[in-house]
């Protein structure tokens, strides 16, 4: 039988001020940090984390940009400036790509690696997964990482303060592990214990969100963490993160196939990867001839949570740039995992009948 491989994260800090214990946590893993990291995470964290590291001996060796993509091209680049400057510690802060970055370039470098996410649209800070894509923004692969961080730090306060679009990407992207799951479950070998808590964690992520998606998105638009954020926070970081960590086969479908269809299209590429997965979750039920019934409550938990409900909201696209992206749907690796081939006229007509539906609310 061939051995189990399941990495998990050392430690995960999450609450209001969390991000003041970085100093602490770092000083425990390296003396020479490097800050790796988005300009919008850089802008928000960047000082106190410098102040908290200083507090600590710890030195700043320098800050990078990620580049704006998680290639493989910014992945070396970093590693080079990690080698260069004698780094012993990465600091990852930002979005997911900037986190996968950081989490790569660990893993090139072979040093511990701290994630701080400053906005909730992904499980990105806690998983031993990057998703790559080419320099121009397309989607490349999914790359296990034989590592996961080493620390995550989820400040409550930061992550509130952010737009509402990101803690929506964050749910959209987090209940695709229950309606993806559910979608390919009968493939699975779903027996054993391992499976049978990634099915579990993946259903208490949609019962979080269904619970208290709403309230933290008014937590988040009054810019107060609150429990409800919370709680929610620990769906899409620590129980989306057990869902993935813990799968021991395929945990991706349609919706993500979707949402890497939209990555060639230069009008929806940037517009969020969760905010994408979760139109992508409305159309994974469509695909599957869910009943009307169940598919106008999940439009309506979309709704609540912020994500978008149409095509018009995401982009104008005109027929050849929908055809495009159905076409790479298709054939993105995740759509294989559908428990049926779809093809693009089942994708077209899913989509038509998701507006439809959200247009009856």
């Amino acid at each position: 039988m061939q051995a189990q491989n399941i990495i998990f994260p050392a430690q995960i800090l999450r609450g209001a001020g969390a991000v003041s214990r970085i100093g602490e946590v770092c000083g425990l893993l390296g003396s020479r940090a490097l800050i790796i990291g988005g300009h919008s995470g850089l802008a928000a964290v960047e000082a106190h984390i410098r102040y908290q590291l200083a507090a600590s001996s710890v030195t700043v060796v320098g800050r990078e940009w990620f580049g704006g993509v998680c290639s493989e091209s910014h992945i070396h680049r970093l590693a080079q400036v990690v080698q260069a400057t004698g780094a012993d510690l990465v600091i990852g802060v930002g979005g997911g790509k900037a986190l996968d970055t950081s989490k790569a370039v660990g893993v090139e470098t072979r040093v511990p690696v701290v994630t701080v996410p400053t906005i909730a649209a992904t499980c990105a800070a806690v998983t031993p997964l990057t998703v790559r894509y080419h320099d121009d923004g397309h989607f490349r692969d999914l790359f296990p990482l034989n590592q996961a961080p080493a620390v995550v730090i989820i400040d409550t306060e930061i992550i509130a303060a952010a737009p509402l679009r990101w803690l929506a990407a964050g749910l959209g992207d987090t209940l695709a592990k229950w309606y993806e799951f559910r979608a390919i479950s009968a493939g699975l070998d779903n027996h054993s214990g391992i499976a049978r808590a990634s099915i579990a964690n993946s259903r208490i992520c949609y019962d979080l969100i269904n619970t208290h998606g709403p309230a933290a998105c008014d937590a988040v638009r009054k810019g107060v963490p609150d429990a409800a954020l919370e709680q929610v926070l620990d769906a899409i970081f620590m129980f989306a993160g057990l869902t993935s960590l813990m799968s021991s086969g395929a945990h991706a479908a349609a919706a993500h196939a979707i949402y890497e269809g939209f990555t060639v299209c230069d009008k929806t590429r940037e517009f969020g990867h969760g905010l994408l997965v979760g139109f992508g979750n409305l159309c994974l039920l469509a695909l599957e001839n869910r009943s009307d019934e169940e598919l106008l409550e999940a439009i309506g938990l979309a709704r609540a949570c912020a994500i978008p409900l149409s095509l018009r909201e995401i982009a104008e696209l005109d027929s050849t740039e929908l055809a495009g992206v159905i076409d790479m749907a298709l054939h993105a690796p995740d759509m294989a995992n559908m428990p049926a081939p779809v093809t693009a006229g089942a994708l077209y007509s899913a989509i038509a009948r998701v507006e439809h539906q959200a247009g009856l609310l």
